[in-house]
């Protein structure tokens, strides 16, 4: 593995955040973000209120920003995010993960702790020059963030339904 499970797990929920802003939108209702907390488990507290998800439907586009930027450009917005975090930076070890950095209390709102360890798990992505890894989808009706996590830097879609609508295309294609 490239990186830690903590750094993976932060730029997984990252990237699902903010692909849920595609079209349709899958972050409106409190059932949507039931599903986003199953998902992805954060420890914390945890409203579960209108304004917590305002919060989070809000930091979508900041996380974008910071996810597709060159290099230089993403420790910019990495430095700008924990600027804007309280820090109070405890190691950790919970439901089944091992040792591992909470830069932020546990009682922060959950978009601040959201905002954190993104800015952290990015850090790990610049100081290993890995940013290509993180790209828009080669679909050309989809403007999703794909994280690629494979050994060969093979992964081209940001859902498994654009890889299936696209082989399903190349398929036919080559069949005519």
């Amino acid at each position: 593995m490239i990186f830690t499970d903590d750094t993976v797990e932060a730029m997984r929920a990252a990237v699902h955040l903010v692909n849920s802003a595609e079209d349709p939108d899958t972050l409106e209702t409190q059932e949507d973000f039931a599903a986003f907390l199953e998902a992805f488990p954060y420890t914390g507290r945890i409203d579960r209120d209108a304004a917590e998800l305002a919060a989070l439907r809000a930091l979508r586009p900041r996380l974008r920003r910071m996810l597709l930027a060159s290099r230089d450009e993403m420790v910019d917005g990495i430095n700008h995010a924990l600027s804007d975090v309280r820090f109070d930076a405890h190691v950790v070890r919970h439901d089944g993960a091992d040792w591992h950095l909470h830069a932020v209390a546990d009682d922060r709102p959950l978009p601040e702790r959201i905002l954190a360890e993104t800015a952290m798990a990015l850090l790990d992505i610049v100081r290993a020059d890995e940013g290509s890894r993180l790209t828009v989808c080669a679909d050309d009706d989809c403007q999703g963030v794909v994280l690629d996590l494979s050994r060969n830097r093979s992964r081209r879609y940001c859902s498994t339904a654009c890889t299936n609508r696209n082989a399903v295309a190349a398929y036919r294609a080559r069949q005519r």
